[in-house]
């Protein structure tokens, strides 16, 4: 049903934070027509968090070394605040040259297996797969 997600940045320098996407970060984008990029993501994730409001969402980019992502920003000239130790990940926040900030992250939760990539879409519990699989073959 879904097969995508779309994410957007409000940039007061969007053609400068799409070249940071492009050249820095080395996204893959298409050209949509005037130097409008639009950029691939690799798999993702969204997850629903309990608020006192409604509409409030936010973005954050995942790697699997934050300390070696801002070093590799460091030179690039790009500006990466102190890595900071959340109980879900190690998050830093890049600032785009719009102005903006974007959180970068190396997480520590688990993630969810991606949808066509010999997944039917579903996660079980691993227990729960290894009680079905007892039952089968009556082993322990």
């Amino acid at each position: 049903m879904i097969v995508g997600a779309h994410s957007i940045i409000y940039s007061r320098k969007p053609e400068a934070d799409r070249a940071l996407l492009r050249d820095v970060l080395e996204l893959p984008h298409i050209d949509v027509g005037d130097g409008w990029l639009i950029f691939g993501l690799p798999p993702s994730e969204v997850a629903v968090h309990p608020s006192e409001k409604n509409d409030v969402h936010e973005f954050y980019l995942m790697c699997k070394d934050v300390g070696a992502f801002v070093k590799a920003m460091e030179q690039h000239g790009v500006k990466c605040s102190k890595i900071q130790g959340m109980a879900w990940g190690l998050l830093t926040k890049v600032t785009l040259p719009g102005g903006g900030t974007l959180g970068v992250y190396q997480p520590r939760h688990a993630r969810p297996t991606q949808p066509g990539v010999g997944s039917t879409g579903r996660n079980r519990r691993p227990q729960a797969r290894s009680r079905r699989r007892r039952a089968k073959t009556g082993r322990r």
